[in-house]
Formats: structure tokens, sequence, C-alpha cells
């Protein structure tokens, strides 16, 4: 969503609304396909009017699958308390801030800071300071975050343990925002699960991004289209390379693909 289908200003614009809804028209199922929680892609649901009997959401990044008429879960994987005790350890030797996106709680952080706003803002939830070392350890985790400046971050990044890459699925899906999962979770095996669910194979299936994030599901889609303004790693695996999001990326992309073919 964020740098694919949004615009800087985080709306949809109307070139992109008419194509999605032309592609809906000739039968094809589009999915918005997010590392947000569910709540902060309602609005968009709504405008894109995607809550029907075969309207799908997926987002966490593919820790959460969801029919949106009301919420069933067609996917669901995610983290412990324990896992997060062991990654807030982590960011405190590296000396960045952390939160996390609790199945109960909602968004968790032992302190707010800029980029905690920054999240809670993109999906108009609210922030709730918890004490990460009193949760217990089989507390139910979505995912986890490490926050912070750039360069701060990627100081981090360059000096994380070898071994949480073998533990989790971790990602960069913004250049403040790393992200850790399931390691058994991204968006990618979102997309395979719900292409099973659907009854479709990858090769029916095309996705779009722009970020780290979005590699896995890049990959394994029938054709993966890059934006204009991806991450040069994404562009690298893509099939097909699109427009910017300022430039109607998305719509281009799928008058291409979709409705010229």
């Amino acid at each position: 969503m964020d740098g694919t289908l949004l615009r800087k200003d985080k709306t949809v614009s109307e070139r992109t609304k008419k194509a999605i809804e032309d592609a809906r028209k000739k039968g094809v199922t589009v999915v918005l396909a997010t590392g947000r929680p569910i709540d902060g892609v309602t609005k968009y649901l709504e405008e894109l009017d995607m809550y029907g009997e075969n309207d799908y959401v997926l987002s966490y990044n593919g820790g959460l699958v969801l029919k949106t008429k009301n919420r069933e879960a067609i996917c669901k994987i995610g983290l412990t308390g324990e896992d997060l005790h062991y990654l807030y350890e982590i960011s405190k030797e590296l000396g960045v801030n952390i939160h996390a996106f609790s199945e109960t709680k909602g968004l968790i952080t032992p302190k707010n800071s800029k980029y905690t706003e920054v999240e809670a803002n993109i999906n108009n939830i609210k922030i709730n300071i918890e004490d990460f070392n009193k949760l217990e350890k089989d507390h139910s985790i979505i995912k986890i975050m490490m926050i912070d400046e750039e360069e701060v971050l990627q100081k981090a990044i360059d000096n994380l343990p070898k071994e949480v890459y073998d533990k989790y699925t971790v990602v960069r899906s913004a250049p403040y925002f790393l992200e850790f999962l399931n390691k058994e979770v991204n968006k990618g095996v979102g997309v395979e699960m719900l292409a099973k669910h659907m009854g479709i194979t990858l090769d029916q299936v095309i996705t779009m991004g722009d970020a780290g994030n979005d590699l896995h599901m890049i990959e394994c889609a029938g054709i993966g289209v890059a934006m204009g303004n991806a991450f040069e790693e994404i562009k690298e695996v893509a099939n097909y390379i699109t427009d910017t999001n300022e430039n109607d990326g998305v719509a281009k992309a799928i008058e291409h693909l979709v409705l010229n073919s």
C-alpha cells in the first residue's frame, strides 16, 4: 500500500480506483497486501468497496490473512511474548526503539518514540505503554518492529546477530521500520495461502510492491511488478517495472497486464 497503491498524501488516485474497478468487473480478485494491521486499511477497503463475499486482505506482511466481510482468518501465524523478550534485549543492546503488535493489546511499546507515533498515525490506532518484561512468555504477538532514524536503524541492522535471521523473517518495510515476523511468515507465504484457499495457482497471480517486505511476494507470483520508486532489490527480481506511486504506477500496470492484454 504505502509506496505502491497510495501516493505520498496517502490517497488513491482516481485513475487507480477506476483500473481496480475495471479489473474486478473482468473477474479479477484485487487484494490489499500490507504490513499494516487490519484497522490501518479499513478506510481503503471501504473506499475501494472491498467488503464483498469474496474479498480478502493480507495484513501484518502475511501474518494474518482475512475475509474482509466478517474478519474470518484464512491464515494466522504469529510470535510470542518470549520472542518479544528476546528482541527487546537485543534492541537495548543496539540502542534502537521497539514496538510490537499484540493480538489482545494492540500497538504496544515500553516507551513512546517518534516512529511509534508514525505507526499509530498511519493506522489510526492508539499506543499502549507496556512493560515488555511483564508480558507472559506465551502472550500472542503478531509482529515486532525496531524503529528509529534511518542511519541509527541501519547501524543496528549491520550489527544484528546472525541468529536473529535464523529465527525470524526480517524485512525492512521503510527506512525507519525493521520488522520481525514468524520465520514461516512473509507476504509471499500469505499470497500462497490465499491462492490455495481460492483454488488458483501462483502463475495466475500478479503482485505489485516497492519495499523489502514485498520481495517474497514479487518473487512467488506469476508476474511480479516493481514500482518505479521501488528498492533496487525489488526491481532486480520483478518481471515488470511500472511507473511510480505518484504517477499512477498501479493503474498503469493493471491497464497493461489485465485490461489491455
